[in-house]
């Protein structure tokens, strides 16, 4: 964290949008869930529910998904490229790929339900979700309750403030200033170490209207979702100004005392890696590799 250093905002921003640009990526970077989406939402929570009480007493979680047939993802559904729903209504995004991914490996059928970044760990704690795949990463508040598969992704973070701001170069310079972030997520934390303060948002979009409107002063998230914004919206008046010098991961949260549905879920990840499938949705999503940590 330590270790920083400038982008040249011009040549960083048209890096990212020249690669983006060239792949067909997400049509809509908060989605609209459908009726019959939050439906399946709300009959996955209450299957995972129903569950939650045979694993209480030591069973693997792997025994109970194989035994009901079917494996339940908490993920977001506003996260382009991530996790968001095209111009069908249907549920798409590399995480969600991903999680298709791991049912398959797994044998099993997949649902999805769908909430708000702050709600999903608590759906996996209260046993509603399986696991959350939405671009988790490991933090040590995190690693008391659960255990985490290998990572699949590797993203630099990168800071965005409005086109007019000239105060913000820098991570330092948020010291002091108002960042839009999602209160729970790696990046507000990271904003907070900063010296920001946070305003809490729950989209991309949030933040961009915070920004162009004066009522924040920056923004931190990974880079690839800054990009997917900027491919649908190329007139924001919004600036990238720094990236991390190092790389976050995405993993898979896997509830404690579960080491064999843990085992399972790194060996549907490896599987896919050996295959080249994820390499293949990456490139997909965001037009580059992000599976690789070069």
């Amino acid at each position: 964290m330590k270790s920083r250093k400038k982008k040249v905002t011009a040549l960083f921003l048209a890096a990212l949008m020249a690669a983006v640009s060239l792949c067909a990526c997400g049509q809509s970077a908060e989605g609209t869930q459908t009726a019959q989406t939050a439906a399946e939402s709300e009959a996955a929570g209450e299957m995972a529910s129903a569950s939650a009480e045979e694993t209480s007493d030591g069973t693997d979680l792997l025994d109970t998904i194989q035994e009901r047939g079917t494996l339940i993802v908490g993920t977001e559904g506003t996260y382009t490229p991530n996790s968001y729903h095209d111009e069908s209504g249907e549920l798409v995004g590399f995480d969600v790929d991903v999680a298709r991914g791991i049912a398959e490996y797994l044998g099993v059928d997949i649902q999805f339900m769908e909430a708000e970044w702050d709600s999903l760990f608590a759906a996996m704690d209260s046993g509603r979700v399986d696991t959350v795949i939405n671009e988790v990463e490991y933090s040590d508040e995190r690693a008391e309750k659960y255990d985490f598969s290998e990572p699949y992704t590797y993203v630099h973070g990168a800071l965005m403030v409005a086109e007019s701001n000239t105060d913000i170069t820098s991570f330092d310079d948020l010291d002091g200033k108002r960042a839009a972030q999602n209160l729970t997520s790696s990046w507000g934390q990271m904003a907070e170490s900063y010296g920001a303060e946070l305003v809490s948002v729950d989209s991309v979009s949030q933040c961009v209207d915070l920004l162009t409107s004066g009522r924040v002063d920056a923004t931190l998230n990974a880079e690839t979702a800054f990009a997917a914004y900027m491919k649908e919206h190329p007139d924001a008046p919004v600036k990238i100004v720094a990236e991390t010098d190092s790389t976050t991961s995405s993993l898979v949260p896997i509830p404690k005392g579960n080491e064999r549905f843990l085992a399972a879920v790194n060996d549907a990840l490896d599987s896919m890696r050996e295959s080249g499938k994820l390499a293949e949705l990456s490139e997909q999503y965001f037009c580059t590799d992000v599976t690789q940590n070069d």
